[in-house]
């Protein structure tokens, strides 16, 4: 039935829920080489992790060799996790935000993803020769190891000389039937598997993502500025967001999708079939005012296992603030002038720039 190992690996893969699957060679990739420059330029903001280093005080997600240098291949999977649901350049109520579409589902993906990839690891081990604590450990003693967007391995590297879809100018995986709604995750293995060939980059002259992108993240074609970026200022940014970059957030209160909703090949992107990605109730264009004036107690309730937990409370509080202030919308300017004396300094101190912008 299947003709090679490699054809058995994508199989596992279907069968564990992933829609695409592929095969990459460990190399330093001219993509990872041109990562510590753009660590250099502190394009990375306050991601302090993306520096993490070896020993040697070189940068870890340069090069897979100084994470796992035993790995010989890299087992990439993608799942979609697009649904029915209009795109952010679609709806336009200024009282509501936006999430970003990855955010919205009943399952914080990190875990649902991790399930399957190991699940298809789990069967790696059986068609190698057995559990691992069965194993001789010799020169063919099989090694593992899964990320799921948590590790210092840049996935999307790999998925793209594993034939899953290639980079887009927005720095996001695209696939040709699929668009770019795609969770990724990466499974390291001692094992020399044969690759499969590089997806080849189809974005041609097409610029959109570049033009829509409201704060001018994307600098060049693949390149990125993450702290320019929506989705950094939303999500990783602590404290106050630079006045000058405010009014460009619009109405996102957490991360953004326009670069991928502008993007042609998402225009007939299908829908998922796993449950777990579709939306929680009120997380689809939620109320600025219910987000703004949201307590701890009902943070965790309605966000427990969900991304949001990253921005945390007064995050996404000062995130709906600024939203409000983006709104155009007198509604809110009740709501904003209690805020200006709220117990949160940030959350005070951009509820202050929201009532003027307002007024």
């Amino acid at each position: 039935m299947f003709s090679t190992f490699q054809s058995r690996i994508h199989h596992l893969a279907r069968e564990a829920g992933f829609d695409l699957c592929g095969i990459a060679p460990v190399r330093d990739f001219a993509e990872l080489q041109a990562f510590p420059a753009w660590i250099a330029d502190e394009c990375h903001g306050e991601m302090k992790y993306m520096e993490s280093r070896d020993e040697a005080g070189e940068l870890k997600r340069a090069s897979l060799a100084r994470v796992a240098p035993w790995a010989r291949s890299v087992i990439v999977c993608a799942i979609n996790y697009n649904t029915a649901h209009p795109y952010s350049t679609q709806t336009s109520d200024p009282t509501r935000g936006w999430i970003s579409r990855y955010a919205w589902s009943r399952e914080d993906y990190h875990e649902s993803v991790m399930l399957r990839l190991r699940s298809v690891e789990a069967q790696l081990y059986t068609l190698h020769g057995g559990p691992v604590d069965q194993q001789p450990m010799t020169g063919d003693y099989l090694q593992t190891r899964c990320y799921v967007d948590t590790g210092p391995i840049i996935e999307r590297v790999f998925a793209k000389y594993a034939g899953v879809g290639w980079i887009g100018k927005n720095t996001c995986i695209i696939n040709q039937r699929l668009g770019s709604w795609l969770f990724l995750g990466a499974i390291l293995t001692s094992l020399e598997l044969a690759p499969d060939l590089p997806a080849p980059d189809r974005c041609g002259t097409c610029t959109r993502c570049i033009a829509a992108c409201p704060t001018q993240a994307i600098t060049a074609p693949g390149q990125l500025d993450a702290r320019l970026c929506i989705s950094y200022l939303t999500i990783e940014k602590r404290g106050e967001i630079p006045e000058n970059l405010r009014k460009g957030l619009g109405r996102h209160v957490f991360g953004c999708d326009i670069c991928q909703d502008v993007c042609p090949w998402n225009r007939r992107a299908p829908a998922t079939g796993a449950p777990e990605f579709q939306p929680r109730e009120g997380l689809v264009n939620p109320a600025l005012d219910w987000l703004a004036e949201m307590k701890p107690e009902q943070f965790r309730e309605v966000f427990h296992s969900s991304p949001i937990r990253r921005a945390k409370l007064s995050g996404l509080r000062r995130n709906a603030v600024i939203a409000m202030g983006n709104s155009g919308d007198p509604k809110f300017l009740s709501t904003l002038d209690t805020l200006t004396n709220d117990a949160d300094p940030i959350v005070a101190h951009h509820a202050r720039w929201a009532l003027q912008r307002l007024t």
